[in-house]
């Protein structure tokens, strides 16, 4: 038996049925599990002293794409749309292999983990010169990350009409055989799995219908969720029309693609027929703020989405289209957009929390996760409000207004992976050297 005892928090915010926030609270961790939560608790094992600490739910990413964190700021994608982007970077990727994909995972899990995240999905859509799924897998087995990779996939190229060079895109039976492949490896359905794995096609205008509507059906069959992007901006949209003739809403419904089993990335340009659909189906939304920033792709309507009840995480997006893979920081662009577009009063700091939380939770289709109640997974993250950030807050529960954005104590399943502000898991400095070798062996072959 493996015990925690977090002594004396400040303030936890539970996130629970009844948004409780306790002050003054201990909460005992046993063998993976919120064991107890109280006043006075004692403990022969591990204690961390909290009387100045923030208690949270660990963050939740809902969308990633980890082997970019290799092309952060590639100067010939810094300042171009979302299309333009991807045919800027695609010849780069087409360069990666194992090790890259290992080693950027490595990197864009850590940066997650820093600023609080405790379980992360992946979008991984390409795999060149051997690289597999498993390479994310292996990266974050060893940074004791809870994880939700996907196994992704393009089958258009260039020659075909779509977007990637055909040197990335595979065939569709084979992708759909190694969909077979790493869910029957790699996929646990258990209550408290660590690994929990995806399928998702990479876009409406990278893969056939065929393929989405195949990869819906393989999907279902095996039990595992679903994902891919969808209405990110306006070039989307009139792809959709061009090409199906209709909405992406509507294309994703005609695939098998709404449900309490599919999530979609972006849906910046969603409508309100598209809102009310997602809402009744219960499918899910990952919101990426920083990257519809960066690519101009627009400001998603996170307030209606939540208004009529569509499931909403938050995602970081790949580190070349965010250049940041800082979650916490994430939320807080989030409350903001939703500001500037809707009034100062259109979302609060706890609400944006409550989103990067158990709302990404909920989008997972992890109802053992995302709270800080007892029965569910000892998934924690602690913040410091004695550093400077936070000098003269008045309210420790409004962490996104006035930070930090870094924590301090991160503990997933139990364990202690980030202590006082390290990653305990790797050898972090090894890791970065490491990447930046192999960015650097990426530009020379340019």
């Amino acid at each position: 038996m493996t015990e925690i005892l977090i002594r004396d928090a400040q303030l936890a915010l539970t996130m629970d049925d009844q948004a409780r926030e306790l002050a003054g609270c201990d909460i005992r961790l046993r063998d993976g599990v919120i064991a107890e939560i109280g006043q006075g608790l004692r403990s022969s094992g591990q204690v961390i002293l909290a009387s100045n600490c923030l208690v949270t739910p660990g963050l939740v990413n809902t969308h990633h794409h980890l082997y970019q964190t290799l092309t952060r700021a590639v100067p010939g994608g810094q300042d171009a749309l979302l299309f333009g982007w991807l045919q800027t970077l695609y010849p780069i990727w087409a360069g990666f292999g194992p090790e890259e994909m290992f080693t950027s995972a490595q990197i864009g899990l850590a940066e997650l983990m820093l600023s609080g995240c405790t379980m992360s999905s992946d979008h991984l859509y390409l795999y060149p010169n051997g690289s597999r799924l498993e390479d994310t897998i292996h990266a974050a087995g060893e940074l004791g990350i809870r994880f939700h990779p996907t196994r992704g996939a393009m089958s258009i190229g260039e020659s075909d009409g779509g977007l990637p060079p055909d040197s990335l895109v595979e065939r569709e039976q084979a992708i759909l055989e190694d969909c077979i492949r790493v869910i029957d490896a790699f996929h646990d359905s258990r209550e408290g799995a660590m690994v929990r794995v995806g399928v998702a096609p990479c876009s409406p205008f990278s893969v056939s219908r065929e393929l989405m509507r195949d990869a819906a059906l393989l999907a279902r069959d095996k039990g595992v969720m679903m994902h891919t992007h969808l209405a990110e901006n306006d070039e989307d949209i009139a792809y959709s029309l061009e090409k199906f003739g209709c909405r992406p809403g509507q294309y994703a419904e005609d695939l098998g693609w709404v449900g309490d089993d599919v999530w979609h990335a972006h849906c910046v340009k969603l409508d309100g027929q598209e809102i009310d659909l997602f809402a009744r189906t219960k499918t899910g939304v990952a919101h990426c703020p920083c990257s519809n920033c960066r690519l101009g792709s627009g400001i998603a309507p996170v307030r209606q989405m939540r208004d009529q009840g569509v499931k909403i995480g938050y995602g970081v997006d790949g580190s070349a289209s965010n250049d940041s893979g800082n979650l916490a920081a994430e939320a807080r662009q989030a409350m903001l957009m939703q500001r500037v577009a809707n009034g100062a009063d259109a979302m609060s700091a706890r609400e944006a929390l409550y989103i990067g939380t158990r709302g990404g939770a909920e989008v997972l289709g992890r109802d053992d996760c995302g709270q800080v109640a007892v029965g569910k997974r000892a998934d924690l993250a602690l913040w410091d409000m004695s550093v400077i950030e936070a000098a003269g807050s008045w309210d420790p529960a409004a962490l996104l207004l006035a930070g930090p954005m870094k924590v301090k104590h991160l503990l997933v399943e139990g364990r202690h992976v980030v202590k006082d502000g390290q990653i305990t898991t790797i050898d972090l400095e090894k890791a970065i050297v490491k990447q930046n070798q192999l960015a650097h062996s990426l530009r020379e072959k340019i």
